[in-house]
């Protein structure tokens, strides 16, 4: 064999090492009320306790900078990563990382908002600077909530801030709005002058707290889908009756008790894997992923090949939307029907 053939037989190698078979694993999350559950199923052993039962071992890390944490799993850094429905198609999907939703947690009820300083009502925000992670499901919701008063992006000037740096951004005289997520938003909220103009109970059901899986990955590795979806769906029962676990996660997140709970109020969490199977094979979902695709493509998000919204396509229950030929991301409840039947 020639160098060159050695060559391409090495790069193939590595750009093909996510979808061996193996039984070392890890995932990322960043911090947030939906996915506190995998910090504390980490340190409680719940995730070594499913992991130990098919015989492998995953590494749960924490990401300080959510955008980073799905560049990271883009790149192929981690197997899998918490993350949004929207962003899941724009960053992995849209850069050719076949891409599974394993687990569908929850949906924003309330969780991402809008927020004026000194100004209370939404029609106030004409004219102003819009600081939020620039391109993410807040930038989406900002989009959602300017149709509601007959505006749009042309209306006001978006800057680009990083969810790390946005509460210290709203305490300086020059940042007026902001658009984020919880904890966050709730730290800001309760800040003198901030009032909440806008939330995602406005659109429930459009931004989708997810798991996203490595396709190949998980099809040369079904016992990682069990693992993660059989810890999980403990947590949740966990979650629901135990308050110290509550406790953990407010903590781990920089709240108390009281503060997660209100966002947990904010939350629809998918506690069962019947209502998280009932959710991913509604007539909904494919609207919703419609609807975030043409924002995407709107703002240049599909990738430089993308001639319209439907350059990508997205795998449902109840069909596929975009191309066919091109199905980038996908929405698979088999794993989640298994913990409903018993079957992990």
């Amino acid at each position: 064999m020639n160098k060159m053939k050695i060559a391409l037989l090495v790069l193939t190698l590595l750009t093909c090492s996510n979808a061996f078979a193996k039984d070392k694993f890890s995932i990322c999350w960043t911090i947030y009320v939906g996915w506190m559950p995998w910090d504390y199923g980490d340190s409680s052993g719940i995730v070594k306790k499913w992991a130990d039962k098919y015989d492998i071992e995953i590494d749960v890390v924490q990401i300080n900078d959510y955008i980073e944490s799905i560049n990271q799993y883009t790149a192929g850094q981690f197997d899998a990563c918490t993350m949004t429905n929207m962003d899941a198609l724009t960053i992995p999907s849209a850069s050719f990382v076949d891409s599974t939703a394993l687990i569908v947690g929850d949906f924003s009820n309330g969780n991402d908002g809008v927020v004026l300083k000194d100004k209370t009502s939404l029609a106030d925000i004409k004219g102003q600077q819009i600081n939020l992670v620039e391109l993410s499901v807040s930038h989406y919701l900002l989009a959602r909530a300017l149709e509601t008063v007959g505006m749009t992006e042309r209306d006001v000037s978006v800057v680009n801030t990083s969810d790390a740096d946005m509460v210290a951004a709203y305490t300086t005289n020059d940042v007026t709005s902001v658009v984020t997520w919880n904890p966050l938003l709730s730290e800001i909220t309760a800040m003198p002058k901030a009032n909440k103009v806008f939330d995602s109970s406005d659109i429930p059901g459009e931004i989708i707290d997810l798991l996203v899986v490595n396709t190949e990955t998980l099809k040369e590795n079904p016992k990682l889908g069990k693992a993660l979806v059989g810890a999980w769906y403990e947590i949740m029962q966990v979650m629901q009756k135990d308050k110290a676990a509550l406790t953990q996660m407010a903590v781990a997140s920089g709240t108390d008790l009281a503060g997660y709970e209100a966002q947990l109020a904010t939350t629809k969490m998918l506690y069962t894997p019947d209502s998280a199977v009932e959710f991913t094979e509604s007539a909904q979902l494919p609207k919703t992923m419609q609807y975030i695709a043409e924002f995407s493509f709107k703002h240049g998000l599909l990738g430089e090949g993308a001639a319209d919204s439907s350059f990508i396509g997205i795998q449902t229950p109840a069909g596929i939307i975009g191309d066919k030929k091109n199905i980038q991301l996908r929405f698979d409840p088999t794993y989640m029907k298994l913990a409903a039947e018993g079957k992990l």
